[in-house]
């Protein structure tokens, strides 16, 4: 075994029996929280060995980065998530092979995703990404929108062709009321979860926590965690 690969296999296991222990401390079977790791700025190398660890789940948040190590991983059985602000003129390119969108929160770009997944012959999942610092009806510092404009835009995505609405995805808030309350917070993106699924049932999946908060958000409910640098650790930052 490499060095690199028994680094990030100790540090899966380490990540692998944080989330158990959460699950176990909120009374949830280790089944229901999928581990998402998010692979922005490592090399199409560490997905390889990742893959070969067992994840089938992986984040990106910039295209120019993604799409390359995503052709160049293409014979690997994964499952490619987006989840950085996205904008429209990256969409052809994203849509070629993010399998899930995390990052939707305005209806233009739901047109501009529609769009391109019916001429890529694809279904591409989409989550609407709420900003819980943005007052009801605003936008979040880090994209997002206030939990009032959840219904609407979920009903768009809904109604698109080439899209499935499969949930809501959200970053622990820096500002506003939930500021430093992580589990406040995803105990409300959990409450909005409920609410949705009122309307689209199957809209159940629910992507919150990250490598510092991911046993608040199990506590909470979460269906996804997004786990970066507890995995594949502190890397300098490309670009």
């Amino acid at each position: 075994m490499t060095d690199r690969k028994a680094q990030l296999a100790a540090n899966l296991a380490q990540v692998e029996e944080r989330i158990a222990s959460a699950c176990a401390a909120a009374g949830r079977e280790r089944e229901e929280v999928t581990l998402i790791v998010v692979t922005k700025t490592y090399p199409a190398s560490d997905v390889r060995i990742l893959s070969e660890l067992g994840v089938r789940d992986v984040a990106e948040n910039r295209d120019q980065d993604a799409a390359p190590k995503a052709a160049e991983c293409a014979d690997l059985p994964l499952r490619w998530h987006f989840v950085g602000q996205l904008q429209t003129n990256k969409v052809r390119s994203v849509v070629g092979y993010a399998d899930v969108v995390q990052s939707v929160d305005r209806s233009k770009l739901v047109t501009s995703l529609s769009s391109a997944a019916v001429r890529a012959e694809r279904e591409l999942g989409c989550l609407i990404q709420v900003a819980l610092d943005a007052g009801e009806n605003g936008r979040g510092e880090r994209g997002g929108v206030g939990p009032g404009g959840i219904e609407e835009l979920a009903a768009i995505v809904a109604d698109s062709p080439g899209l499935r609405l499969d949930g809501l995805m959200t970053v622990a808030p820096l500002a506003g009321p939930y500021a430093d309350r992580q589990q406040a917070a995803f105990e409300r993106l959990m409450d909005l979860s409920t609410d949705l699924r009122r309307a689209h049932p199957a809209a159940n999946m629910v992507s919150a926590g990250m490598s510092a908060d991911l046993e608040q958000a199990v506590a909470a409910g979460a269906t996804h965690v997004r786990v970066g640098t507890a995995v594949l650790g502190v890397r300098p930052r490309l670009g």
